[in-house]
């Protein structure tokens, strides 16, 4: 038994030194993952030759075409937010649902946002829309936050085009559309759970936020109008869905042309050129203008692109050692479902070091072989890391202070409102994860 475990002693070593260099040394998660997948390729008794070459490989194979479609992600996201997009949005549901449903209102703005936007983007942009709200409506700001907040949170777990579910989906051969659609079927029972449900027990809790965070949102005439805003936000979930829906169909000799425009890539692309059209150029924007804050947006998600890299370097060197296939007879002989075994994994990551992208894209390296057995759908494996990754968010986590900050609340309140909300979310979405795999 001792000699059968012997091999996953790089494993255990590897995954500790990262946790260590990340949440205690407090080094960029690239060079953790960099020094963490050396360490694992030494002590596998990898040939020194092709240490480099494995390291390379895996940053190349995971990158490829997943660096375009992420970048196009974020500028997307941010013509969406600079546009006054998600604002028309929020403004428009807030109207339509009234004062006494403001947090359903919330939860879908939250939701819909979440789609292009990455979370830091969305959370900075819409936090203070929460607080104008709030001054209006004279609401508790954590009861009327939270289900925006978890809308959010669940987009960024779950659903494609956010960097940690897309570098899964490649990782483990899925369906970027199937994988979108099995999202959102997942993503919105959890979040009518984890957002207006749960915010009902969170109306004693009273904010304190510093008057630093207060923003005038744009006026209502820089705005752009409700239908363009709602189908700009939700466009490559249009598209990607209509790819996935036309490729069921008989084709014929049009399947290579149908194949191409909905691939992830052509799809992020067409609609981030729509998007430009209707929310820039045909509002009297000029196209340097509009394109300008694109730049900013390629700086902020290249630590994201480098995290994804240092993951996929640490995979491949498992792989090429041969750690991988053992890894995955030992997880196979596991008693647990699969799907459970991929959230737990990703739920212990997550508690170590903080981040949901460096638990779900490190765990997917370790449950990879399990994934490759074809003893689970990998589209229901990304949700279940997915929501493993989102669990029990503490101290290590950016996320928690960003809250804790701006709404000025103890730890106390922190982790009663913030820290349970995540717990939800990962506990539903695995929990409706496992019901959808019954019936798929």
């Amino acid at each position: 038994m001792a000699s059968s475990l012997l091999p996953l002693v790089p494993v255990a070593v590897s995954v500790l030194l990262l946790t260590v260099l990340v949440a205690w040394a407090r080094v960029q998660p690239f060079i953790a993952f960099v020094v963490a997948t050396l360490a694992a390729a030494f002590m596998s008794g990898m040939p020194f030759a092709d240490m480099a070459k494995s390291l390379e490989h895996g940053i190349g194979d995971t990158m490829g075409s997943l660096a375009v479609i992420v970048c196009l992600g974020a500028v997307y996201g941010k013509l969406i937010s600079d546009s006054g997009a998600a604002q028309r949005i929020a403004i428009s549901l807030v109207k339509l649902f009234g004062s006494k449903r403001m947090a359903l209102a919330m939860t879908l703005t939250g939701f819909i946002v979440g789609i292009p936007l990455f979370y830091n983007v969305g959370f900075v942009l819409m936090v203070p829309l929460i607080f104008s709200l709030v001054y209006q409506s004279g609401r508790p700001a954590v009861a009327l936050g939270i289900p925006l907040l978890a809308g959010l949170s669940i987009a960024h777990g779950f659903l494609p085009p956010h960097p940690s579910p897309t570098a899964l989906v490649q990782q483990f051969h899925a369906d970027l559309g199937l994988t979108l659609i099995y999202g959102l079927i997942v993503g919105i029972p959890t979040l009518i759970i984890a957002g207006p449900v749960f915010a009902l027990t969170l109306k004693g809790i009273k904010a304190d936020p510093p008057r630093l965070f207060e923003v005038d949102p744009l006026p209502e005439a820089a705005l752009p109008g409700t239908l363009i805003s709602f189908l700009a936000a939700l466009l490559p979930v249009i598209l990607l869905a209509a790819a996935t829906g036309a490729s069921c169909l008989p084709l014929g000799s049009a399947a290579p042309v149908v194949a191409f425009a909905g691939s992830p890539m052509v799809v992020m692309l067409a609609a981030y050129v729509l998007a430009i059209l209707v929310l820039g150029v045909l509002r009297g924007k000029s196209l340097p203008t509009v394109l300008a804050p694109s730049e900013q947006a390629l700086r902020d998600i290249a630590p994201i692109l480098l995290i994804i890299a240092g993951a996929g370097a640490l995979k491949q060197v498992f792989v090429d050692s041969g750690i991988s296939g053992h890894l995955g007879q030992l997880l196979a002989a596991v008693p647990l479902p699969p799907l459970v075994l991929g959230w737990g994994v990703a739920m212990v990551v997550r508690i170590c070091l903080g981040s949901a992208t460096v638990a779900g894209l490190t765990a997917a390296g370790l449950v990879a072989p399990l994934v490759a057995t074809g003893r689970v759908d990998p589209n229901l494996m990304v949700l279940a890391i997915g929501a493993g990754s989102l669990m029990c968010s503490h101290v290590n986590d950016s996320g928690f202070w960003m809250f804790k900050q701006y709404f000025g609340l103890s730890l106390k309140d922190t982790f009663r409102s913030w820290s349970l909300m995540e717990t939800l979310v990962g506990l539903v979405g695995l929990l409706l994860t496992l019901g959808l795999s019954a019936v798929v």
